[in-house]
């Protein structure tokens, strides 16, 4: 399977554009603003929501660059989104270095963070396309709930699969569905076209996240940049555990909950063996598997290309993921 670089290689000249815009955009006259925001940027993120817009408007032959601002907006939302939950989760690491908050304080991540979001909106509306900054909008307000909603069900070892998939749906598929959608409306494609890539990378992205919380458990630390075991030392019930509360005997189900309840970190091997026991493992990596295969489904109507080729490897890459 290619991997996000082969991918990157395919748009290169747009992605070094996009690169030099996002390193533009997130300067500023004051010091600590640049300081914060350069440090992340330099972190190692993939940038795969940006990516992913630039794909679709190649693929969808755009005649214009609108695709490179809104690809911009998607990555400083997502950007901003980090700083955020880092505060939020109270993480120390992040893609193996020091959290912006563990290196700068709090204070100045969450409001860098809200400078980040104001860039955002400042590169949408410079696209001029009322469609691609409502279509945004919308997905910054629905990114927000979701992390309220998430933040609500701390601790709940009762959780259902329904409330654990809504979340995920707004907390990160609402990005990447709006980040394919965006690439398809810069290239001045038909509505049918936009829901076709929209629904495209919102299951990517459900993918993405059902893969994240997987690795979450059995992922190396060196490839993640952060320590296995975060959700259940944050509280959060994802799909691994929520299946095997479900499945395993009242005694060992009542063992997660209260470990989740009570964020114990240091029984991650045994809640790992009892998640496998109960096959909640293969489960989460099954479901992730579907909806890769689901987010195919609506590139068949592209033209055939490089970037169409991209789309489907990228599709693929989320549902087999290994950091």
């Amino acid at each position: 399977m290619k991997s996000i670089e082969n991918l990157i290689d395919c748009v290169e000249t747009d992605f070094l554009l996009l690169n030099r815009l996002i390193e533009e955009q997130l300067g500023s006259e004051v010091n600590l603003v640049t300081d914060v925001s350069q440090y992340l940027l330099n972190s190692g993120g993939k940038r795969i929501r940006p990516l992913l817009t630039i794909l679709v408007a190649k693929a969808l032959k755009t005649d214009n660059l609108d695709h490179l601002p809104l690809a911009g907006a998607i990555e400083c939302l997502h950007t901003a989104t980090l700083l955020h939950d880092d505060v939020v989760d109270r993480s120390s690491m992040r893609r193996n270095n020091p959290s912006a908050n563990a290196k700068f304080g709090n204070g100045a991540s969450v409001l860098v963070g809200d400078f980040v979001y104001s860039r955002a909106f400042q590169l949408m509306v410079s696209v001029k396309k009322l469609d691609a900054l409502k279509l945004l909008a919308d997905a910054t307000n629905q990114i927000s709930e979701g992390e309220v909603w998430q933040l609500s069900n701390q601790n709940r070892g009762d959780l259902s699969e329904e409330e654990y998939s809504q979340v995920i749906r707004k907390k990160t598929a609402v990005l990447f569905g709006a980040a394919a959608a965006t690439g398809a409306i810069a290239a001045n494609a038909g509505e049918l076209a936009i829901q076709g890539m929209y629904s495209y990378g919102e299951h990517v992205g459900i993918a993405f996240q059902l893969m994240d919380d997987w690795l979450d458990y059995l992922g190396e630390t060196d490839l993640m940049g952060k320590e296995r075991g975060d959700d259940l030392a944050d509280g959060k019930c994802t799909l691994p555990l929520i299946y095997a509360i479900k499945e395993l005997n009242d005694e060992e189900s009542i063992f997660l909950a209260n470990t989740l309840r009570e964020r114990k970190r240091e029984f991650l091997g045994k809640v790992s063996c009892l998640i496998k026991k109960a096959g909640g493992f293969e489960y989460t990596k099954k479901r992730a598997e579907q909806e890769s295969n689901r987010a195919k489904f609506f590139l068949k109507d592209l033209p055939k290309s490089k970037y169409r080729d991209a789309l489907i490897d990228l599709a693929g890459i989320a549902g087999e993921r290994k950091r």
